[in-house]
């Protein structure tokens, strides 16, 4: 009972409460602002908490270490979502979904597990993706918009993550690949995706995506740190130190964003 609370209840529990806020900081504030900082760690605090809760602090840093690299995958599914909206909402999803599906299969062929090789393909991913959309398609970033928040669009945004995390922390069981991989699942991206392009057009959605590939990069650093810091000083150091450090780099992204279209 206690295995199935830490690794289905809490994690479901604790992922809905943090997640609702993304779209409330982006619609407020604009893409470029809700882009940016609504890519702090959130899901993924809660993920690796539990994971290192259930399964210990050296699996947790295990499985934080494939984290680069994924998130590089889902810096391309913006991509390519970015490019497609404007033919089709569900052709640019399919298509960026094949294309994400198709690269996390190759980290767990591979068995990615050097945090080094990560970063790296993290980095390959972000900047080529970047300098694509800020000049060559020219992708533009939209100000502020208005909003009527209802009670479903929240839920459904919460129950969605819930249900993501609670499942990374139970593959925790399987390996440390896949945990990790699913540990940023792009589920809030997705429904991130939907609903901008609902209420606010491709154009707001397209510029969202770009400068949400640019805020993933705090959660980049967020897993690197806990990978180094989980197996010496534990979860809550670890943690403590690794959400300072990316609120850090966020706030950098965030004081420099007028440099981005």
């Amino acid at each position: 009972m206690m295995q199935f609370l830490y690794q289905s209840i809490l994690p479901f529990i604790l992922s809905a409460l943090v997640v609702i806020i993304i779209m409330f900081i982006a619609e407020r504030y604009g893409s470029k602002v809700g882009g940016i900082l609504g890519t702090l760690p959130s899901t993924i605090v809660v993920a690796f908490v539990f994971i290192a809760i259930t399964k210990g602090d050296n699996f947790a840093s295990d499985a934080a270490a494939v984290v680069p690299a994924e998130l590089g995958f889902n810096v391309i599914f913006l991509f390519i979502f970015a490019l497609l909206i404007h033919r089709s909402t569900l052709f640019a999803f399919i298509s960026a979904f094949t294309i994400w599906t198709f690269l996390s299969s190759l980290l767990i062929l591979f068995e990615i597990t050097n945090i080094f090789i990560s970063l790296g393909i993290y980095v390959i991913c972000l900047v080529s993706t970047f300098l694509i959309l800020e000049h060559k398609k020219k992708i533009i970033s939209i100000g502020q918009v208005k909003v009527h928040y209802t009670l479903k669009k929240i839920v459904t945004r919460g129950i969605l993550a819930g249900i993501v995390i609670a499942i990374a922390v139970s593959l925790s069981n399987v390996n440390s690949i896949i945990s990790g991989i699913f540990s940023v699942f792009p589920a809030i991206l997705t429904s991130t995706m939907v609903i901008c392009v609902r209420d606010h057009g491709p154009n707001f959605a397209a510029g969202m995506a770009k400068t949400m590939s640019i805020g993933i990069s705090s959660v980049a650093l967020y897993a690197t740190v806990i990978h180094f810091l989980y197996p010496t000083y534990g979860i809550v150091i670890g943690s403590l130190v690794a959400y300072l450090l990316s609120f850090s780099l966020t706030m950098i992204i965030f004081i420099t964003r007028n440099k981005i279209k």
